[in-house]
């Protein structure tokens, strides 16, 4: 029908800028949530081209066959533990994100799943306590809390010979596939809370699932589309233009958290300082978070130190450009109970930094001054 005879309302409706050809330098936002039947694309809740090229991104990090994106890490975890099947065996690791453990046991309750909690990072005396005839093993490493890590490639020969039909999951979200890539271990799947480093502005929230396994790649797809999990066009596109300085950002996360390791060793306050093994095989560096214990006595006085620094924003939030302080019994690991906190060693003095990339030396005056507040 010729423009001119449209009314206005129906030329604002159906007027369209021409896109062909024109060749951004960077791809755009598709906010849309369908596409004309001769598209390649069929219907954002099944992919977006912003959602595609981040899968790609990852998967290209991770070296993996297959990236799946979602909504959120915790929405990564929900589509995992959908792979046990109902009645099935479900063993996870101690020392473990508080809301992964708290919707593991809501899982199970809704399930019937039998969950067995065993400390994984014992070695070989953890390995003879795993059921042979369980489903899915799934644990992080570095932990939360503690950061200790868990040498996922013998875990994955104990599998092998001992429980071959067990799918070997890791949340290696603070490691990030630039320090460590658990698929090349021989875990089945390596899934991310992209909201930390990916994002790493404290402004996006997301999450991703990389396999080599089509089956489970095929699966995995099914739900997240059946359940409307996939990641919006809006937050791939803004953690896609992060990881343009992924890399930088790790270096800088790991140059400053060196630092101030070293300095938190040398305060007599402070009781432990907790950061991972950097084997240089399975980890090949760390930077951001680290853990630190004051006791209980001095713990009770938690709020007096957060209120006292400056440069270290509070709350649950992590691995970003500024800097962030927070009390595992009171943030991350909030929904446990008290008796559940004591099993894992989470008392009050425990309490988790993470670096950004303002001035060491700045962060260092700004602790100091803290710690004397607190011990006054």
């Amino acid at each position: 029908m010729p423009e001119e005879e449209l009314s206005p309302t129906t030329r604002i409706l159906r007027t369209r800028c021409e896109i062909e050809g024109a060749d951004p330098v960077v791809t755009p936002l598709f906010q849309t949530s369908a596409f004309e039947a001769s598209s390649p694309h069929f219907y954002t809740r099944k992919e977006n081209p912003n959602g595609l090229e981040i899968e790609e991104v990852i998967a290209g990090l991770e070296r993996s066959t297959h990236c799946l994106s979602v909504t959120t890490g915790m929405t990564a975890l929900l589509v995992v533990l959908g792979l046990v099947p109902t009645g099935g065996t479900l063993v996870i690791n101690t020392l473990i994100y508080g809301c992964t453990y708290r919707l593991c046991f809501r899982e199970a309750k809704k399930r019937n799943l039998k969950l067995v909690v065993l400390d994984l990072s014992a070695g070989d005396e953890s390995l003879s306590k795993i059921p042979e005839d369980a489903h899915m093993i799934l644990f992080e490493t570095p932990t939360n809390p503690f950061l200790r890590t868990i040498n996922i490639s013998s875990l994955a020969r104990w599998r092998d010979k001992h429980a071959p039909g067990m799918l070997m999951v890791v949340d290696n979200t603070w490691a990030t596939p630039l320090f460590q890539r658990p698929l090349e271990c021989g875990a089945d799947i390596s899934l991310y809370s992209a909201t930390k480093f990916f994002g790493g502005h404290s402004d996006v929230m997301g999450g991703f699932i990389t396999t080599d396994r089509d089956d489970l790649h095929e699966e995995m797809s099914a739900e997240r589309f059946y359940g409307g999990m996939i990641l919006a066009p809006h937050s791939a596109w803004l953690i896609r233009r992060s990881m343009q300085t992924f890399s930088l950002r790790m270096r800088e996360h790991e140059r400053v958290t060196t630092e101030m390791h070293e300095f938190l060793e040398s305060l007599s306050c402070i009781q432990s300082v907790y950061a991972p093994e950097v084997d240089g095989t399975q980890l090949t560096g760390y930077g951001c978070i680290l853990f630190i214990e004051i006791g209980d006595e001095l713990g009770q006085r938690y709020q007096l130190f957060r209120d006292a620094l400056t440069l270290f924003s509070s709350g649950t939030g992590m691995a970003c450009v500024t800097s962030m302080v927070a009390q595992p019994c009171t943030g991350s690991h909030a929904s446990l109970t008290e008796d559940e906190k004591a099993a894992m060693g989470i008392g009050k003095g425990l309490i988790r930094l993470c670096f950004g990339f303002e001035d060491p030396n700045d962060l260092k005056r700004d602790l100091t001054n803290a710690f004397r507040v607190l011990q006054s």
